[in-house]
């Protein structure tokens, strides 16, 4: 902390007071470098969007800023506070683009008031937290210092100086005021005792009191009437006061210098006796010799003490004034006027003219800012693209749903009917054509072996998220029993937040990612059951026409003339029918998959018009708008269906009456086209089964990164902790600190890439996933706070779930209850978790 002396001009003005000004230190932390950690985040956060700006550019200027903040706030005759400011600026708008809470650079700052770095029983010299708004806290705290010092740094004989001292020390307690409200909230636990609330009550409060003071020296300079700058000195007196009473509470003052309260009670004394001194002046105009003298008296006592307090010589001019005033005003009264001296306890008490006022901090301490990032979008738009996204995701997956179950429903009744491949056998010998191109599109997509080998897959795709998992919860349970034992070893010394409590959000996501797995794994078995089913059928239709004819019952000519048989000629254009049915549902599925609308532009809009966004309404309406017709196909696709059915179901029963029954050999053709239909379901579900391990491992990934810079940065705050009790304890008593249960791996992470190369090669996936979103949330209930992303692509086992083989005879018809195929599942996660499993 900093004492200035500062003077008015020289001694030939009416006075040249000489006061003090006292300037709060500076706040001190370490170089960090900034880039790679935020590019990784900004790039997991928007790489799934429109926006893929490098940002690099930008992240290295602000990097530059921080270094050029740093070096001004340990040089105290630098006092420029343009490029800080521009830093917390440029911070404050990134914070409203990434959550603060995950981004994890570990920000140390230490103790303004602590050079030695001394151990104090009311707080820790230094505090060490990964969050970016703790960053932007010390930040402005510095800013509120720096400008504290230039006020001190200003020529106090010109009216440009007075107004700049002034300005400046106003700027100062606004912001010490704002971060009596603001830093608990961000720090939430124990902080440096230069962040604690008494201590910021504090320094606002002298921020004011020397505004108004300097404010009393500016009236004098402007040679306003005595009574309006009594008035002003009278205020001042009153905010010192204030001060004192915060200064005297334990938290503040044992932090403090024994300098700092000698001159605030100095300055306190000093105001009431520069008040009294102009208040003389006024009973002098008005002829009231008696009171003037007992103002000058108070004055001349109270300048004389407030000296003698702090060993300076507080507005010696003013005292030779006061004296000379005084021994006059005496001298006067003693020839002329001979009226009473009053007490001191019968003087009017002075009227006071608030004047100095803390200033509000501004949404941008520097003018003409241009933003870095302006291109990121804010969280808020952020959450409500993510929540439209999941909207979205569960109206184009219940649509695609209706149509899959809807298609499989057909095949179903088609194939239990050895449709159409009873049309084509009309001799009786031979392979329908329909089978024949069916076999040809299994063979030529890799038939029976690679549906073995995609199954074969699952078991290590599930093992590798598994693992995962398994890796995150071990580092959680490690660096909790950690905690946990250094706290019974220590007692009430180990004064930071329980693990149990910061980690609790971190053990919910892993419960609802292990529920995921599990989900996952019910439909990998559903996958495998029906597999074997249709077993027999896929390796007849991978072997081509040679197998099926090998093991193909010899059939008779039905006698029936199908050239003239109309109940086949209808047949035929219903299964017409079902074709272009199938391909109309294939183009609304993929219209449903890429229909787009950009909702960036329109939530933003609402942001700026509204000042908030109204997600419901606004994704509603623009959903409506998407995708109302593609629903209305979807329905009367579905309509269309009923109604095809139940004509196929009639014709049919006309058609059967016309020839005999193909006894095994249709039972055969019924297998087969209903094991190629299978074989289609079964090779999309496993397409994009895979699909959803691989992105789901990204995304564990991302989460165990999380959590390793979370232990990472709970090992940097403990060993620093473990530091300062040890060192204290020393003094009284050797004291052996015990081995915890913390692994050597966690020495190994790395704060600014999560996990080193050491763990890295513990794992055969990589570390820094790309290609998948992952939205968040920001629940400010604790620093560590996030939601977990799920994997939003459709769900391929949906309608897997509830899968029992059927009998292909008893295939129900349209219209008519049945347990083939399965319903469509209500989809995971339930109703409490926004997103599907994939």
């Amino acid at each position: 902390m900093a004492v200035h002396e500062v003077s008015s001009g020289p001694q030939n003005k009416p006075y040249a007071p000489i006061t003090v000004l006292l300037t709060v230190p500076t706040k001190r932390s370490s170089e960090l470098n900034l880039v790679r950690p935020l590019k990784n985040m900004i790039s997991t956060l928007y790489h799934s969007s429109d926006n893929h700006e490098d940002y690099s550019d930008a992240l290295n200027e602000l990097n530059r800023l921080r270094s050029q903040a740093l070096l001004k706030a340990s040089d105290k005759y630098t006092y420029s506070i343009e490029g800080i400011s521009n830093y917390y600026d440029q911070i404050t708008s990134l914070e409203s683009k990434i959550p603060p809470i995950d981004v994890m650079m570990h920000f140390k700052w230490k103790d303004a008031f602590n050079k030695s770095g001394t151990f104090f029983a009311n707080g820790r010299h230094s505090l060490t937290m990964p969050t970016l708004d703790y960053e932007r806290v010390c930040i402005l705290f510095n800013i509120a210092a720096h400008e504290s010092a230039l006020a001190a740094a200003q020529i106090l004989d010109t009216d440009e100086g007075l107004k700049t001292a002034v300005r400046f020390l106003q700027q100062s307690a606004g912001k010490f005021l704002h971060l009596k409200t603001t830093a608990m909230n961000v720090i939430q636990q124990d902080p440096t005792p230069d962040l604690i609330p008494d201590m910021l009550a504090m320094l606002s409060s002298l921020m004011v009191a020397q505004a108004q003071e300097m404010i009393g020296l500016k009236a004098n300079l402007d040679k306003m009437k005595y009574q309006s700058i009594a008035k002003i000195y009278a205020q001042g007196e009153e905010l010192y006061t204030e001060t004192i009473k915060l200064l005297e509470r334990d938290s503040v003052s044992v932090s403090l210098e024994k300098e700092w309260p000698a001159t605030i009670y100095a300055k306190q004394i000093l105001m009431h006796g520069i008040a009294q001194y102009y208040q003389s002046m006024v009973c002098k105009n008005n002829k009231h010799i008696g009171e003037q003298i007992a103002r000058l008296n108070i004055a001349n006592s109270c300048i004389k003490t407030a000296q003698e307090r702090c060993n300076r010589l507080f507005y010696a001019s003013i005292l030779n004034k006061v004296v000379q005033e005084l021994n006059d005003a005496k001298k006067d009264n003693d020839f002329i006027y001979h009226e009473r001296i009053p007490e001191v306890k019968d003087l009017d008490a002075i009227p006071k003219a608030v004047v100095a006022k803390p200033t509000p901090v501004p949404a941008r301490l520097t003018d003409n800012f241009k933003d870095l990032f302006e291109d990121l979008v804010p969280i808020s738009v952020q959450q409500a693209l993510t929540a439209y996204d999941v909207r979205k995701t569960e109206l184009v997956n219940a649509e695609i749903g209706k149509l899959r179950e809807s298609t499989q429903i057909l095949n179903g009744c088609l194939a239990s009917l050895n449709l159409p491949a009873a049309l084509e056998d009309v001799k009786g010998v031979g392979i329908p054509q329909s089978l024949i191109e069916k076999s040809n599109s299994i063979r030529m997509s890799g038939g029976i072996t690679k549906l073995e080998t995609m199954i074969k897959e699952l078991p290590e795709l599930l093992k590798r998220n598994e693992e995962i998992i398994n890796e995150s919860e071990r580092m959680l349970n490690e660096e909790q029993a950690s905690d946990e034992q250094l706290e019974v070893q220590f007692k009430e010394k180990w004064n930071r937040s329980k693990s149990s409590t910061l980690t609790q959000v971190f053990r919910v996501n892993i419960s609802k990612y292990r529920e995921i797995i599990q989900n996952a794994t019910l439909a990998d078995k559903m996958i495998h059951e029906k597999f074997e089913t249709h077993k027999r059928a896929f390796y007849l239709l991978t072997e081509g026409q040679e197998a099926i004819q090998n093991i193909l019952p010899a059939g008779s000519n039905s006698g029936v003339n199908f050239a003239n048989s109309t109940a086949a000629d209808k047949l035929k254009h219903l299964m017409e029918e079902v074709e272009v049915l199938k391909t109309e549902r294939d183009v609304i599925e993929t219209e449903l998959k890429c229909a787009t609308t950009d909702m960036k532009s329109k939530f933003l809009n609402a942001l700026s018009e509204e000042g908030s966004i109204h997600e419901a309404n606004l994704s509603t309406e623009s959903l409506d708008q998407s995708y109302g017709h593609l629903k209305a196909q979807v329905r009367d696709s579905l309509a269309r269906q009923e109604t095809l059915l139940s004509n196929i179901q009639v014709v049919n029963t006309e058609f059967c009456k016309e020839k005999r029954s193909g006894g095994q050999r249709e039972v055969l053709f019924k297998d087969l086209a209903s094991g190629y239909d299978v074989f289609n379901d079964l090779q999309n579900n496993l397409i994009e089964g895979t699909k959803f391990y691989n992105d789901l491992t990204e995304i564990l990934i991302a989460a165990q990164n999380k959590i390793s810079d979370f232990c990472f940065a709970r090992k940097t705050e403990k060993d620093e902790l473990l530091k300062t009790i040890t060192s204290n304890l020393s003094k009284e008593k050797p004291v052996s600190i015990p081995t915890g249960p913390m692994t050597s791996q966690l020495q190994e992470m790395s704060a600014a890439s999560g996990l080193s190369s050491t763990m890295s090669a513990q794992l055969p996936y990589p570390m820094q996933p790309q290609g998948m979103p992952l939205p968040y949330t920001l629940p400010r209930t604790g620093p560590y706070t996030y939601a977990p992303p799920m994997p939003t692509v459709y769900n391929p086992y949906a309608t897997l779930h509830n899968y029992q083989p059927q009998v292909y005879q008893n295939y129900p018809i349209a219209g008519q209850p049945g347990q083939y195929p399965p319903q469509y599942p209500p989809q995971y996660p339930p109703q409490n978790q926004q997103h599907p499993p994939w």
